[in-house]
């Protein structure tokens, strides 16, 4: 509101201004309400954590079941260094002690002090003839130009882009584990250097992902010099692709995937997904549930909680019938499914005068054809659970930091995660996989670097 504004509300008649500076007050009220429920740190639709509910107790007993074998770490294969431990004098009463009756072994397990390693190079040039300039031999332990070392740089891009600790909590566990002295910034940079060598890799798992026969698709909110993005994550069973973009529209969908997707897409009911084609697309039904328990808690007639009840229990029965598959036939098979089929459009033409039970039959309307594809392709979830757990430690990061600084350091940030991930995926050492990319980019000429593919 500007002065004059102002102004001229108290110009108006007593009764009037009064009714005009009560209508400005409940708008505050409301405002301060959702300012102390989604701070300005909060990404969109974020609960804060202490205003969520308490976890609901466990059904069971954390642990393995009674009569379990034991689970204990292995004996050692390799021992290497031997300790005899022998008491002269009795530690409680000090007597003496003469012989020792027994003994047993015990194994130590543990990680020796560690000092940086300084490696020169004497690099030769050599002429070529043909070329007509000098060559060099190529140094595939460090980036060009670089001080620091290519297993110090990608174990602690390790720990900062993927487990989520911070660039000064990083440069501290350098300085007091291992003597290693560098600052933030350098070590920033150094990343940013990297990251921009293995991008064809982090391209590479993009192309693979685009060819996926089953692809799940999830988005996040994210932050960039405090503004808000979005971080994408399009995941298969061995390969992640994380994007960080400005837009939570398809547009961003269809640099990742395409315009036209060739196999099963598994994503939630986000309106960006519509304007993509697939062969088959598999809309999320724990988005559903749980958006009938939050419907639950504000809604309370009959006509809801009938229609609530039937939608609950014909997810339920599309779940069992596809646990069910593997032991039933064909044509039973095809029976059941084509029962529920008929139950969702029942449930679809069914009269409904609640605003919510209106608003989630348009839903199922919308993507009548999307419920239950799970049932026609094999490895198609009708969960989004895949992709939802490739977020875990990038929110994990969020909450921790302030995100990205720049656009160059989000780029990075969704290298390093997808390379990361990927390697996890296939069951890898996350840093030996890329390290051993790393050099092998680093080794080859220039014009070998553009074609580079990722190994199947």
């Amino acid at each position: 509101m500007t002065r004059d504004e102002a102004a001229a509300i108290l110009d108006l008649p007593r009764q009037q201004a009064i009714d005009a500076i009560m209508a400005l007050a409940q708008k505050a009220e409301k405002f301060d309400q959702l300012c102390a429920s989604v701070g300005p740190t909060c990404p969109s639709g974020m609960t804060p954590v202490y205003l969520k509910k308490p976890a609901k107790k466990r059904r069971k007993k954390p642990g393995q079941k009674k009569g379990h074998p034991g689970v204990g770490r292995k004996r050692p294969e390799k021992v290497d260094h031997y300790r005899m431990h022998s008491l002269d004098n009795c530690p409680q009463c000090h007597s003496p002690l003469r012989q020792a009756i027994k003994n047993h072994k015990r194994y130590t397990v543990d990680i020796p002090p560690v000092e940086p390693e300084v490696t020169e190079h004497t690099v030769y040039g050599y002429w070529c003839s043909h070329c007509k300039k000098t060559v060099y031999p190529k140094i595939s332990d460090a980036m060009p130009n670089s001080t620091l070392g290519l297993s110090m740089l990608i174990m602690t891009a390790w720990l900062h882009y993927w487990i989520g600790m911070s660039v000064r909590n990083v440069v501290k566990l350098l300085a007091i584990f291992w003597a290693f002295e560098v600052s933030p910034g350098g070590l920033t940079q150094a990343w940013k250097n990297l990251a921009a060598t293995l991008k064809p890799l982090y391209e590479d798992i993009g192309k693979k992902v685009l060819h996926a026969a089953v692809l799940n698709a999830d988005e996040t909110g994210w932050r960039i010099s405090g503004i808000t993005h979005w971080l994408w994550c399009f995941v298969t069973d061995k390969w992640c692709y994380f994007v960080i973009d400005k837009s939570r529209g398809s547009p961003v969908i269809k640099r990742a995937i395409g315009k036209f997707f060739e196999g099963v897409l598994i994503c939630d009911f986000w309106g960006a997904y519509n304007k993509i084609c697939a062969l088959a697309k598999q809309r999320c039904f724990y988005h559903l549930l749980t958006e009938l328990e939050k419907v639950d808690k504000s809604n309370k007639s009959c006509a809801w909680k009938k229609f609530r009840k039937k939608l609950a229990r014909l997810l339920m029965d599309a779940v069992r019938l596809d646990a069910e598959k593997a032991t039933l036939s064909a044509e039973v098979f095809g029976r059941r499914k084509i029962k529920l089929y008929k139950r969702l459009d029942q449930l679809i033409l069914s009269p409904r005068d609640d605003k919510d039970v209106n608003r989630l039959v348009k839903r199922l309307i919308r993507h009548r054809n999307e419920l239950f594809t799970f049932l026609e392709y094999n490895d198609v979830s009708p969960y989004n659970n895949h992709a939802e757990q490739q977020m875990r430690k990038p929110v994990i990061t969020r909450k921790i930091s302030q995100q990205n600084r720049s656009g160059s350091g989000a780029e990075a940030h969704a290298i390093f995660m997808s390379l990361f991930r990927s390697a996890e995926l296939q069951g890898l050492n996350p840093v030996n996989k890329v390290l051993t990319d790393a050099k092998e980019m680093l080794a080859r000429p220039e014009k070998e670097k553009i074609g580079f593919k990722l190994a199947a």
